[in-house]
Protein backbone atom coordinates (compact mmCIF):
# COMPACT_ATOMS: atom_id res chain seq x y z
CA UNK A 1 0.00 0.00 0.00
CA UNK A 2 1.48 3.91 -0.80
CA UNK A 3 0.52 5.62 1.97
CA UNK A 4 2.89 8.66 3.61
CA UNK A 5 1.83 7.00 7.19
CA UNK A 6 3.31 4.91 9.72
CA UNK A 7 1.93 1.34 10.07
CA UNK A 8 -0.58 1.22 6.90
CA UNK A 9 -0.88 -2.68 7.90
CA UNK A 10 -3.19 -1.54 10.40
CA UNK A 11 -5.95 -0.63 8.19
CA UNK A 12 -5.61 -4.07 6.09
CA UNK A 13 -5.79 -6.18 9.37
CA UNK A 14 -9.14 -4.40 9.90
CA UNK A 15 -10.20 -4.29 6.68
CA UNK A 16 -9.98 -7.92 6.34
CA UNK A 17 -11.51 -8.52 10.13
CA UNK A 18 -14.75 -7.11 8.82
CA UNK A 19 -15.26 -8.43 5.60
CA UNK A 20 -14.55 -12.29 6.99
CA UNK A 21 -16.87 -11.17 10.19
CA UNK A 22 -19.52 -9.83 8.04
CA UNK A 23 -19.80 -12.89 5.75
CA UNK A 24 -19.55 -15.20 8.28
CA UNK A 25 -22.47 -13.36 10.17
CA UNK A 26 -24.68 -13.45 6.76
CA UNK A 27 -23.97 -17.05 6.24
CA UNK A 28 -24.33 -18.62 9.35
CA UNK A 29 -28.04 -16.36 9.59
CA UNK A 30 -26.76 -14.10 12.28
CA UNK A 31 -27.52 -10.94 10.44
CA UNK A 32 -27.93 -9.74 7.36
CA UNK A 33 -24.80 -8.65 5.70
CA UNK A 34 -25.34 -8.27 1.68
CA UNK A 35 -20.95 -9.50 1.09
CA UNK A 36 -20.92 -7.42 -2.52
CA UNK A 37 -21.89 -3.91 -0.88
CA UNK A 38 -19.88 -4.76 1.90
CA UNK A 39 -16.79 -5.83 -0.24
CA UNK A 40 -17.73 -2.43 -2.49
CA UNK A 41 -17.56 -0.27 0.03
CA UNK A 42 -14.06 -2.36 1.73
CA UNK A 43 -12.64 -1.55 -1.33
CA UNK A 44 -13.37 2.17 -1.41
CA UNK A 45 -11.54 2.56 1.92
CA UNK A 46 -8.65 1.00 0.39
CA UNK A 47 -8.50 2.86 -2.46
CA UNK A 48 -8.58 6.12 -0.37
CA UNK A 49 -6.10 4.87 2.23
CA UNK A 50 -3.82 4.10 -1.49
CA UNK A 51 -4.10 7.51 -3.12
CA UNK A 52 -4.42 9.39 0.64
CA UNK A 53 -0.56 11.13 0.19
CA UNK A 54 -2.30 13.11 -3.19
CA UNK A 55 -5.44 13.89 -1.87
CA UNK A 56 -5.90 17.34 0.54
CA UNK A 57 -5.75 15.71 4.24
CA UNK A 58 -9.38 16.90 5.26
CA UNK A 59 -11.07 15.54 2.02
CA UNK A 60 -9.19 12.02 2.72
CA UNK A 61 -11.02 12.23 6.26
CA UNK A 62 -14.60 13.41 5.39
CA UNK A 63 -14.38 10.57 2.41
CA UNK A 64 -13.18 7.91 5.16
CA UNK A 65 -15.62 9.21 7.81
CA UNK A 66 -18.66 8.99 4.95
CA UNK A 67 -17.37 5.02 3.59
CA UNK A 68 -17.27 4.40 7.56
CA UNK A 69 -20.59 5.50 8.14
CA UNK A 70 -22.16 3.60 4.90
CA UNK A 71 -20.52 0.60 5.89
CA UNK A 72 -21.87 0.98 9.48
CA UNK A 73 -25.18 0.87 7.76
CA UNK A 74 -25.14 -1.78 5.41
CA UNK A 75 -23.21 -4.02 8.06
CA UNK A 76 -26.33 -5.03 10.79
CA UNK A 77 -24.32 -6.83 13.09
CA UNK A 78 -22.73 -3.79 13.84
CA UNK A 79 -19.08 -5.27 13.74
CA UNK A 80 -18.16 -2.80 11.25
CA UNK A 81 -18.07 0.02 13.80
CA UNK A 82 -14.56 -1.43 14.64
CA UNK A 83 -13.59 0.35 11.58
CA UNK A 84 -14.14 4.02 13.49
CA UNK A 85 -10.52 3.44 15.02
CA UNK A 86 -9.07 4.25 11.82
CA UNK A 87 -10.30 7.39 12.30
CA UNK A 88 -8.46 8.90 14.96
CA UNK A 89 -5.38 6.90 13.76
CA UNK A 90 -4.98 8.65 10.36
CA UNK A 91 -6.23 11.79 11.31
CA UNK A 92 -2.67 11.60 14.18
CA UNK A 93 -0.24 11.87 11.30
CA UNK A 94 -2.28 14.56 9.35
CA UNK A 95 -3.65 16.86 11.90
CA UNK A 96 -1.83 15.92 15.22
CA UNK A 97 -2.54 14.68 18.53
CA UNK A 98 -5.13 17.05 20.10
CA UNK A 99 -7.38 16.69 16.66
CA UNK A 100 -6.56 12.42 16.99
CA UNK A 101 -7.83 13.05 20.87
CA UNK A 102 -11.02 14.94 19.39
CA UNK A 103 -12.21 12.81 16.88
CA UNK A 104 -11.36 9.77 19.11
CA UNK A 105 -14.03 11.50 21.56
CA UNK A 106 -16.33 12.12 19.23
CA UNK A 107 -16.46 8.41 17.91
CA UNK A 108 -17.15 7.09 21.30
CA UNK A 109 -20.08 9.84 21.51
CA UNK A 110 -21.52 8.74 17.83
CA UNK A 111 -21.52 5.36 19.14
CA UNK A 112 -23.14 5.87 22.73
CA UNK A 113 -25.85 7.98 21.01
CA UNK A 114 -26.37 5.19 17.92
CA UNK A 115 -26.57 2.51 20.80
CA UNK A 116 -29.98 3.29 22.68
CA UNK A 117 -30.67 2.06 25.95
CA UNK A 118 -26.77 0.99 26.38
CA UNK A 119 -27.18 1.36 30.10
CA UNK A 120 -29.45 -0.40 30.80
CA UNK A 121 -28.08 -3.73 28.74
CA UNK A 122 -24.38 -5.01 30.17
CA UNK A 123 -23.62 -6.61 26.77
CA UNK A 124 -23.78 -3.22 25.14
CA UNK A 125 -22.15 -1.89 27.83
CA UNK A 126 -19.00 -4.04 27.95
CA UNK A 127 -19.09 -3.47 23.74
CA UNK A 128 -19.10 0.42 24.19
CA UNK A 129 -15.92 -0.21 26.94
CA UNK A 130 -14.19 -2.43 24.34
CA UNK A 131 -14.77 0.33 21.65
CA UNK A 132 -13.41 2.97 23.71
CA UNK A 133 -10.24 0.94 24.76
CA UNK A 134 -9.73 -0.09 21.10
CA UNK A 135 -9.88 4.16 20.34
CA UNK A 136 -7.15 4.57 23.04
CA UNK A 137 -4.70 1.64 21.80
CA UNK A 138 -4.85 2.78 18.68
CA UNK A 139 -4.41 6.29 19.04
CA UNK A 140 -1.49 5.42 21.84
CA UNK A 141 -0.29 3.22 18.49
CA UNK A 142 -0.03 6.24 16.12
CA UNK A 143 1.67 8.29 19.10
CA UNK A 144 3.93 5.57 19.33
CA UNK A 145 4.52 5.13 15.05
CA UNK A 146 4.81 9.24 14.98
CA UNK A 147 7.21 9.23 17.31
CA UNK A 148 9.54 6.62 15.70
CA UNK A 149 9.58 8.14 12.26
CA UNK A 150 10.50 11.47 13.45
CA UNK A 151 13.44 9.28 15.63
CA UNK A 152 14.36 7.79 12.00
CA UNK A 153 14.58 11.25 10.37
CA UNK A 154 16.46 12.42 13.15
CA UNK A 155 18.82 9.83 13.10
CA UNK A 156 19.23 10.15 9.22
CA UNK A 157 19.70 13.89 10.21
CA UNK A 158 22.75 12.98 12.31
CA UNK A 159 24.03 10.40 9.89
CA UNK A 160 23.70 12.94 6.85
CA UNK A 161 25.78 15.61 9.15
CA UNK A 162 28.43 12.56 10.41
CA UNK A 163 29.14 12.05 7.03
CA UNK A 164 29.54 15.43 6.11
CA UNK A 165 31.69 16.53 8.30
CA UNK A 166 33.95 12.55 7.78
CA UNK A 167 33.96 14.23 4.07
CA UNK A 168 35.07 17.60 5.52
CA UNK A 169 38.12 16.29 7.28
CA UNK A 170 38.84 13.80 4.39
CA UNK A 171 39.39 17.01 1.81
CA UNK A 172 41.22 19.05 4.04
CA UNK A 173 43.55 16.20 5.89
CA UNK A 174 44.07 14.39 2.14
CA UNK A 175 44.21 16.76 -0.68
CA UNK A 176 44.59 19.44 1.94
CA UNK A 177 47.82 18.16 2.76
CA UNK A 178 48.82 17.34 -0.82
CA UNK A 179 47.64 20.67 -1.84
CA UNK A 180 50.06 22.48 0.51
CA UNK A 181 53.36 20.44 -0.53
CA UNK A 182 52.57 21.58 -4.58
CA UNK A 183 51.66 24.97 -3.65
CA UNK A 184 55.10 25.31 -1.32
CA UNK A 185 56.75 23.22 -4.52
CA UNK A 186 55.75 26.05 -6.72
CA UNK A 187 56.88 28.77 -4.80
CA UNK A 188 60.39 27.71 -4.48
CA UNK A 189 60.21 27.09 -8.24
CA UNK A 190 59.64 30.72 -8.31
CA UNK A 191 62.31 31.45 -6.35
CA UNK A 192 65.14 29.91 -7.80
CA UNK A 193 63.87 30.01 -11.01
CA UNK A 194 66.68 32.69 -12.16
CA UNK A 195 68.80 31.56 -9.58
CA UNK A 196 69.13 27.72 -9.97
CA UNK A 197 67.52 26.18 -12.67
CA UNK A 198 68.14 22.56 -11.46
CA UNK A 199 66.35 23.54 -8.12
CA UNK A 200 63.14 24.93 -9.79
CA UNK A 201 63.07 22.03 -12.22
CA UNK A 202 63.65 19.83 -8.90
CA UNK A 203 60.77 21.85 -7.35
CA UNK A 204 58.61 21.52 -10.25
CA UNK A 205 59.17 17.91 -10.04
CA UNK A 206 58.69 17.59 -6.62
CA UNK A 207 55.16 19.12 -7.33
CA UNK A 208 54.12 17.00 -9.98
CA UNK A 209 54.69 13.94 -7.55
CA UNK A 210 52.79 15.68 -4.91
CA UNK A 211 49.56 15.86 -7.64
CA UNK A 212 50.05 12.08 -8.34
CA UNK A 213 50.11 11.30 -4.50
CA UNK A 214 47.03 13.30 -4.33
CA UNK A 215 45.15 11.49 -6.91
CA UNK A 216 46.57 8.44 -5.45
CA UNK A 217 44.97 9.52 -2.05
CA UNK A 218 41.77 9.70 -3.30
CA UNK A 219 42.13 6.75 -4.79
CA UNK A 220 42.75 5.30 -1.98
CA UNK A 221 40.23 6.54 -0.04
CA UNK A 222 37.56 4.82 -2.62
CA UNK A 223 39.76 1.41 -2.31
CA UNK A 224 39.80 1.35 1.43
CA UNK A 225 35.82 1.46 1.72
CA UNK A 226 36.09 -2.21 0.14
CA UNK A 227 39.85 -3.32 1.42
CA UNK A 228 41.64 -2.79 5.05
CA UNK A 229 43.57 0.36 5.17
CA UNK A 230 47.58 0.07 4.76
CA UNK A 231 49.02 2.46 7.58
CA UNK A 232 52.56 1.25 6.76
CA UNK A 233 52.52 1.59 3.02
CA UNK A 234 50.39 4.90 2.91
CA UNK A 235 52.85 6.49 5.81
CA UNK A 236 56.04 5.52 3.58
CA UNK A 237 54.12 7.34 0.06
CA UNK A 238 53.44 9.87 1.61
CA UNK A 239 57.18 10.95 3.19
CA UNK A 240 58.19 9.42 -0.50
CA UNK A 241 60.62 12.61 -1.86
CA UNK A 242 60.74 14.17 1.33
CA UNK A 243 64.45 13.78 2.49
CA UNK A 244 63.66 16.24 5.66
CA UNK A 245 61.30 13.50 7.26
CA UNK A 246 62.20 10.33 9.15
CA UNK A 247 59.35 8.13 9.65
CA UNK A 248 59.74 4.87 12.06
CA UNK A 249 56.52 2.47 12.54
CA UNK A 250 56.91 -0.45 15.17
CA UNK A 251 54.46 -2.58 15.70
CA UNK A 252 51.87 -4.75 13.83
CA UNK A 253 48.97 -2.62 12.85
CA UNK A 254 46.81 -5.76 11.92
CA UNK A 255 46.08 -5.34 15.59
CA UNK A 256 44.20 -2.51 15.30
CA UNK A 257 40.30 -1.55 13.60
CA UNK A 258 40.89 0.58 10.02
CA UNK A 259 39.43 3.37 11.94
CA UNK A 260 42.17 3.24 14.30
CA UNK A 261 44.64 3.12 11.59
CA UNK A 262 42.98 5.73 9.07
CA UNK A 263 43.12 8.04 12.20
CA UNK A 264 46.60 8.00 12.79
CA UNK A 265 47.40 8.10 9.46
CA UNK A 266 45.06 11.50 8.65
CA UNK A 267 46.66 13.04 12.06
CA UNK A 268 50.21 12.47 10.63
CA UNK A 269 49.16 14.24 7.44
CA UNK A 270 47.87 17.00 9.42
CA UNK A 271 50.77 17.09 11.84
CA UNK A 272 53.78 17.35 8.87
CA UNK A 273 51.30 20.30 6.80
CA UNK A 274 51.16 22.05 9.84
CA UNK A 275 55.04 21.86 10.10
CA UNK A 276 55.31 22.50 6.49
CA UNK A 277 53.30 25.65 6.73
CA UNK A 278 53.73 27.08 9.53
CA UNK A 279 56.26 26.03 11.59
CA UNK A 280 59.10 26.79 8.75
CA UNK A 281 61.03 23.48 9.90
CA UNK A 282 63.98 21.97 8.82
CA UNK A 283 63.42 18.44 10.46
CA UNK A 284 60.48 16.23 11.00
CA UNK A 285 60.23 13.13 12.76
CA UNK A 286 57.36 10.78 12.45
CA UNK A 287 57.01 7.81 14.62
CA UNK A 288 53.92 4.89 15.33
CA UNK A 289 54.14 2.33 18.17
CA UNK A 290 51.64 -0.09 17.76
CA UNK A 291 52.44 -1.99 20.57
CA UNK A 292 51.62 -2.24 24.35
CA UNK A 293 47.67 -1.36 24.71
CA UNK A 294 47.60 1.87 22.77
CA UNK A 295 48.38 3.03 19.28
CA UNK A 296 51.01 6.22 19.84
CA UNK A 297 51.68 8.49 16.93
CA UNK A 298 54.58 11.28 17.16
CA UNK A 299 55.47 13.96 15.22
CA UNK A 300 57.87 16.40 16.07
CA UNK A 301 59.45 19.45 14.34
CA UNK A 302 62.43 21.46 14.97
CA UNK A 303 60.58 24.89 13.49
CA UNK A 304 59.67 27.89 15.15
CA UNK A 305 56.37 26.67 16.80
CA UNK A 306 52.76 28.40 17.36
CA UNK A 307 51.07 30.06 20.30
CA UNK A 308 47.79 30.58 18.00
CA UNK A 309 44.21 28.99 18.25
CA UNK A 310 43.37 25.33 16.53
CA UNK A 311 42.17 25.66 13.30
CA UNK A 312 39.63 23.60 11.51
CA UNK A 313 42.40 20.96 10.81
CA UNK A 314 43.51 20.25 14.19
CA UNK A 315 39.45 20.55 15.50
CA UNK A 316 39.34 18.01 12.46
CA UNK A 317 41.95 16.01 14.01
CA UNK A 318 40.72 15.74 17.78
CA UNK A 319 37.14 14.68 16.12
CA UNK A 320 38.73 11.71 14.29
CA UNK A 321 40.70 10.72 16.87
CA UNK A 322 38.01 11.20 19.25
CA UNK A 323 35.82 8.76 17.41
CA UNK A 324 38.29 6.03 17.86
CA UNK A 325 38.54 6.74 21.44
CA UNK A 326 41.92 8.14 21.66
CA UNK A 327 43.07 11.68 22.25
CA UNK A 328 45.05 14.77 20.61
CA UNK A 329 48.15 16.30 22.69
CA UNK A 330 50.15 19.40 21.41
CA UNK A 331 53.30 20.86 22.54
CA UNK A 332 54.95 23.72 21.40
CA UNK A 333 56.28 26.99 22.75
CA UNK A 334 57.85 29.86 19.76
CA UNK A 335 61.11 28.83 19.06
CA UNK A 336 61.64 25.55 20.77
CA UNK A 337 58.92 23.53 17.63
CA UNK A 338 56.11 21.46 18.22
CA UNK A 339 54.90 18.01 19.28
CA UNK A 340 51.79 16.22 18.00
CA UNK A 341 50.93 13.48 20.14
CA UNK A 342 48.10 11.26 19.69
CA UNK A 343 47.04 7.96 21.92
CA UNK A 344 44.03 5.57 20.86
CA UNK A 345 43.86 2.73 23.04
CA UNK A 346 43.94 -0.81 21.72
CA UNK A 347 40.67 -2.17 20.36
CA UNK A 348 39.60 -5.40 18.40
CA UNK A 349 40.23 -5.36 14.69
CA UNK A 350 37.02 -5.54 12.30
Amino acid sequence: MSSSRPAPWVSLVLYGAVLVAGVYADVAGLSHTPPLPLLAILAALYVVDFVEHRLNPILTLVLRIGLILAISMVDESGLARILFVLVPFTAYFAFGRLTSIALGIACIALAVATTPGWYADLEQVSDLVMFTVGLLLTITMAAVAADERRLRHKVAELSAAAERNRLARDIHDGLGHHLTTIVIQLEKATAFRSLDSAKADQAIEDARASAKRALDDVRQSVQTLRTRFDLSGSLADLVTGQPDIALEVIGDETEYPAQTLTALFRAAQEGITNSRRHADASRISVSIDLTGSRARLTVDDDGRGFACPEGFGLLGMRERVGLAGGRVEIASEPGAGTRLTVTIPRQAAS
